[in-house]
């Protein structure tokens, strides 16, 4: 069996050091290592407008920025399968499918699409679609046969809901799609970077994101409002570290040798956090390291995506070969699947 990714972002704005962290550095190193014989990456336009229907100027416009995003992060079309969703109508096809495979209480149980509802004061009027998020999530994974799903940690019940419906469509019709495998990072602080305000999810709707694409002074005066411990009123005062978001983000950007380059006084994060929990280190110089990892690590990115900036046709040309690319795989597994269920009236 071939081993196959398939995994991508919606494009509602650019994306921010928590999708970079939780899945976009993961699929760059996935994409690099040969291990796997394909990998797609999708921009989830279709998805974007279940929430976003009557804004599609919106998700127009951000399929560009994410585009940028994924090349400055150092994806390359010789490798991946950059596509965009609502140009494969096979998904929809599928989605209409295996809604039949799923019921509404099902849907209504997943944890991921309780809290999104939650964050987007849906309540009782949630848009058929959105409720039908994991649904369609399946149809993506499953067109491409994805043997491996690179995703955040708030993903894994829609991976779960996926393997339940690949599970029922093989019961009911016969072994024809492939069940995928979640691929979590390995850094238990890159599954969900929390917000520069300590809140538990980066959102462009709260302003508590640091983008891919911010300038140095804006990733600057970001982290140095960024919330920590509010019991470390005074310098000796000793600190804590767990949930402190400043130190959540040196957990998950930090390496040793950073440590050499900013911060030679001391030799290791654990040393770190040790002096600021018994006491005598400011959140300031905490933050200013902060600042030079998070500057050390942006900077290549944001140089090459303002190369791509200058290449916008040449990006364009990118996602309608990938997208071309990933209708052929897609209208294969179709193909399958009307056999499979029967309605293959025509087939020769």
């Amino acid at each position: 069996m071939e081993k196959i990714i398939l995994t991508g972002d919606r494009p509602t704005g650019r994306l921010h050091v928590g999708h970079y962290v939780g899945s976009l550095r993961g699929r760059v190193a996935l994409q690099n290592s040969g291990d796997y014989d394909k990998v797609y990456i999708m921009i989830a336009d279709a998805q974007a407008l279940t929430d976003n229907a009557e804004h599609p100027e919106k998700v127009r416009q951000n399929i560009i920025q994410v585009a940028l995003d994924y090349l400055a992060c150092g994806l390359d079309p010789e490798k991946s399968t950059i596509f965009i969703q609502s140009t494969i109508p096979e998904l929809a096809e599928l989605t209409f499918y295996y809604m039949n495979l799923v019921t509404v209480s099902r849907l209504q149980r997943n944890p991921t699409v309780k809290a999104e509802i939650k964050m987007r004061d849906f309540e009782t009027s949630i848009p058929a679609g959105f409720l039908a998020y994991p649904v369609s999530q399946t149809a993506d994974i499953t067109a491409f046969h994805a043997t491996a799903v690179p995703v955040g940690e708030d993903q894994l019940p829609m991976l779960e809901q996926c393997k339940e419906i690949v599970h029922k469509f093989n019961t009911v019709y016969g072994e024809t799609l492939t069940e995928p495998e979640i691929i979590l990072p390995d850094n238990a602080a890159c599954l969900r970077l929390p917000g520069i305000d300590g809140k538990a999810k980066m959102s462009k709707s709260l302003g508590n994101c640091i983008y891919l694409s911010d300038e140095p002074e804006e990733i600057k005066k970001k982290i140095m409002s960024m919330f920590t411990d509010p019991n470390h009123l005074r310098v000796q005062d000793p600190g804590k570290v767990e949930g402190n978001p400043v130190f959540i983000y040196l957990d998950a950007f930090c390496r040793p040798e950073h440590f050499q380059e900013f911060l030679p006084e001391y030799s290791c994060l654990d040393e770190l956090k040790a002096h600021y929990q018994r006491g005598g280190l400011g959140d300031v110089k905490v933050k200013k390291f902060l600042n030079n990892v998070v500057q050390a690590e942006l900077a290549p990115i944001r140089e090459r995506r303002k190369a791509w900036e200058q290449r916008i046709p040449e990006v364009y040309e990118i996602l309608k070969k990938g997208s071309e690319e990933a209708r052929k795989a897609a209208a294969k597994t179709m193909q399958d699947v009307r056999h499979a269920m029967q309605i293959d009236y025509f087939a020769e």
